[in-house]
Parts: structure tokens; sequence; C-alpha cells
């Protein structure tokens, strides 16, 4: 099963490609600007994205070249035949094709099809591990059990969501609003609060003093991360 990004602002066209990828083994997303198709990809294991070049907010361009950032995965970006300069530009910042609008359907899937071979033989799809130590913490994603300093500790299935989260991705920082779409699969306006709570709870279970935390530190008007050698 491959998941698919399919960002563009025009609501028809996201639709019409969904039409044209469906039956296949394909789990489909969806977003209508740069920043939503930076904020699915983060929080959620995206294999290939198709991205429109004009959007509002981010453009396809500055959301491609962030991505590359951090990411190898394919991304297609879809143009308008006007568009030759941005093409080149967005080849330029790290976009592996393009396709033209209106869109042929067969060539839609010839194209997907290609870079999601070319991502898979090159190694780009790495299965993700189920077995993460960072200091001394050990989660077991497979068995959903963590120990510290070799002591298991009970979690709530949330508290386990939030730790695995920032375990797969050391250093890294995630906003209140990123981590609480991750565990939660939406949005809600009291986010920040509440994923305060729960990384309070976190570290009451996970660190020896709460207060002056070795593992989960957080960056003021930012968001939290995880500290400590990896293994």
């Amino acid at each position: 099963m491959y998941n698919i990004l399919i960002c563009d602002d025009d609501r028809d066209i996201v639709a019409a490609l969904k039409i044209y990828l469906s039956g296949q083994d394909y789990s489909l997303f969806e977003a209508y600007t740069g920043r939503e198709a930076l904020e699915t990809v983060a929080q959620n294991d995206i294999h290939l994205i198709l991205m429109d070049i004009m959007m509002p907010e981010l453009d396809g361009i500055a959301a491609t070249s962030k991505l590359r950032e951090e990411y190898n995965i394919p991304i297609i970006l879809l143009t308008a035949k006007s568009e030759d300069t941005d093409k080149v530009l967005g080849l330029n910042v790290g976009a592996d094709d393009y396709i033209t609008k209106p869109f042929n359907p067969v060539e839609v899937l010839a194209r997907v099809k290609s870079q999601l071979r070319r991502y898979t033989l090159l190694g780009g799809m790495e299965r993700k591990p189920d077995h993460y130590v960072i200091g001394g913490i050990d989660l077991d994603d497979a068995g959903k059990t963590v120990t510290v300093d070799g002591e298991p500790v009970s979690l709530t299935p949330t508290e386990f969501a939030i730790l695995r989260l920032l375990m797969q991705n050391p250093g890294k920082v995630f906003s209140s609003g990123a981590i609480y779409a991750h565990v939660s699969g939406g949005y809600a306006l009291s986010a920040e609060s509440s994923i305060a709570v729960h990384i309070r709870h976190l570290r009451e279970k996970i660190e020896i003093t709460p207060s002056e935390p070795r593992y989960i530190k957080v960056v003021w008007g930012q968001g939290y991360k995880i500290e400590g050698e990896s293994k």
C-alpha cells in the first residue's frame, strides 16, 4: 500500500485525481495549500506527492524546496501549459517530474507508477523499525511496551503515541498542533493546552526529575523534542 498526497487549491482537480488513482493499491491524502502539504507529510508516511505550483499561503515551488530539506519522496508538479519557467524552477529545487493540465488519466497513472517504482528500487522506501532506544528509554512499538532504565512504564495510548513520534524523530521539534494532529487525526483550538498536559504526565513517568527533564525538552514558542543518544 502506497500513501499518495494530492495537493491543489482547486478541489475539483483533487477530486478528479482521486478518481484517476482509485482502484489501485493507494491510500490517498488531500491538501489544499503548501502549508497543509507540509503538515500532512510530517504527520503521515507519504510515499509520493502530486503538487500544484500555484497555491495560496505557500506555493508548490516553495513547498517542494522545503520538503527537500528532510524528505526524498517523489514529487510530481501539476502545472499549466503557460508555466514553463516554473516547471524548470520546480525541477531545479527538487521536483522529480511534472504533469501538464488538463490531465490525461493514463499519463497520470503511468507517471505515478514510474516514480513509485524508481523510489522503491533506489531504496527510498525503508520500513520503519518497531523498536526505538534513546538513552535509558526503550520503546517496543510492536509489543506496545516502554521501559526506562530497565523498569516497565505504563503509558496511556496517547502518551505512547506522543513518545513514539518523538523517538522516531530525535532532535526534531514538533508543535503542539502537529503532535495533536498526529495522535488524534485532527485539529483543535485546545491542542496546545491538551498536549502540555500529556507531556507533563509523560515526563512524570519517564524523567527522574520531571521539572528538569533529560529527554523531552520544550523549545519555547515552537514545540517539543526528545534528546538523548539513539541506539
